[in-house]
């Protein structure tokens, strides 16, 4: 993947990105990444928060920012005070995408709400990313990630039945989901836009895509009042299906989802008497000794290193993967192959490796031009060249803190 195209899908598309931490302005980086002109709009002197979220470098700007602000402008603009507030009405007349995460009626105290920025520009699609949506009770509260998790119902599930509740992986997590679900309703806006000529708002609520994502738990407990509780790295109705110890200290995670895959791993383990009429041979004998099983499979993966159960698995066609930390990840074949990881050139910092762009497209890929960019670095090009301001006006627009 290269880190520019001759043409990006979304080249034309001009986004406004008035977003702070990820949710948000993952949405738009996305939408950058295939060729969209995000111009991020930051308040003057203190810039976005995530600038000095997470770990800090040479240049002043953290790891995060430098990721995740990547392809995009910045420009710094006041939206509290009358005249940002205008600047940002005229940049939406100019634009096909506003995306912000702000409480719900913080844009309208501001004179920017959906019916005042469709007034200057219908065609405009408005992507609102808050705590718990733009309705319900509880859309006035605030909330983040870790709030959304807990919520949603994830947080829940995550640790051992008898441990509390753990984060499920990330506290972040439900900002990175609701920025994808955010750029997939701009998409799908976008292609009614073409239909029906007309703008409208992408609502999400960050809690909402943790939701969605958890496969049949709302039906199971409305069919047969099932609530699931915390098992560990097990998953539920389908044994085993979890992590296992190996004899080099670290983990393995092994899938057998039906009574064939472990037909297959009872032949790796040289133990096919279980499988087929065995003890463990269906669903339902293996799901009445989950524990048991668990072990049987523990007490095998425990005698041999980690490589030597993948390589194992991998020749008999049972699904294994290395629970990787992010040290091992830089140094796997896979990774290197599929360019997941991409080193960019800077000259705030000399290089940076991050995460490269998803999904592939063979025809038009996306690409990563830049990261972070600095403070305010596009006022002058967008303020002048974009809305016409000359520079006296511009001058005097920065002494009064609006830019």
């Amino acid at each position: 993947m290269t880190a520019t195209a001759a043409r990006k899908p979304l080249d034309g598309l001009r986004v406004i990105d008035c977003a702070t931490f990820i949710a948000g302005p993952f949405c738009a980086t996305q939408l950058a990444e295939f060729g969209a002109e995000v111009i991020k709009v930051e308040l003057p002197g203190s810039g976005d928060p995530v600038r000095k979220f997470g770990s800090k470098t040479e240049c002043g700007e953290t790891l995060v920012w430098l990721s995740e602000g990547r392809n995009k402008k910045s420009i710094t603009l006041d939206l509290r005070k009358p005249e940002g507030a205008e600047l940002l009405k005229q940049l939406v007349e100019k634009s096909d995408v506003l995306v912000e995460n702000f409480q719900p009626g913080t844009l309208e105290k501001w004179g920017l709400g959906w019916e005042v920025l469709k007034a200057r520009n219908p065609r405009l699609v408005m992507v609102r990313i808050s705590a718990y949506g733009q309705t319900g009770p509880n859309s006035p509260k605030p909330g983040f990630g870790r709030i959304a998790n807990a919520f949603g119902g994830i947080s829940f599930l995550a640790g051992f039945p008898d441990r509390p509740p753990v984060t499920p992986g990330s506290a972040t997590l439900p900002d990175y989901m609701a920025g994808i679900y955010g750029a997939l309703g701009a998409m799908f806006a976008l292609r009614a836009l073409d239909q029906t000529g007309e703008g409208q708002v992408v609502d999400i609520g960050l809690y909402e895509p943790i939701f969605r994502i958890l496969d049949e738990l709302a039906p199971a407990f409305d069919k047969f009042g099932f609530v699931r509780q915390r098992m560990g790295p097990g998953t539920v109705n389908v044994v085993p299906h979890s992590h296992y110890p190996t004899k080099d200290n670290r983990w393995v995670a092994i899938a057998c989802t039906n009574d064939k895959i472990f037909s297959r791993l009872a032949d790796v383990m040289g133990r096919e008497d279980v499988a087929g009429d065995g003890i463990y041979g269906t669903l339902a004998k293996r799901e009445a000794a989950r524990a048991e099983v668990d072990q049987f499979v523990a007490d095998w993966t425990a005698q041999r290193d980690r490589d030597d159960v993948v390589d194992l698995c991998a020749k008999g066609e049972v699904p294994c993967g290395p629970v990787y930390a992010i040290d091992e990840i830089f140094d796997d074949p896979q990774y290197a192959a599929r360019e997941n990881i991409k080193e960019i050139s800077d000259p705030r910092i000399g290089t940076l490796k991050v995460p490269n762009v998803v999904p592939r497209l063979t025809a038009t890929p996306g690409g990563i031009d830049h990261l972070g960019p600095s403070l305010g670095q596009d006022n002058q090009n967008v303020f002048e060249t974009l809305l016409g301001l000359d520079a006296a006006e511009i001058g005097r627009l920065r002494e009064k803190g609006v830019i």
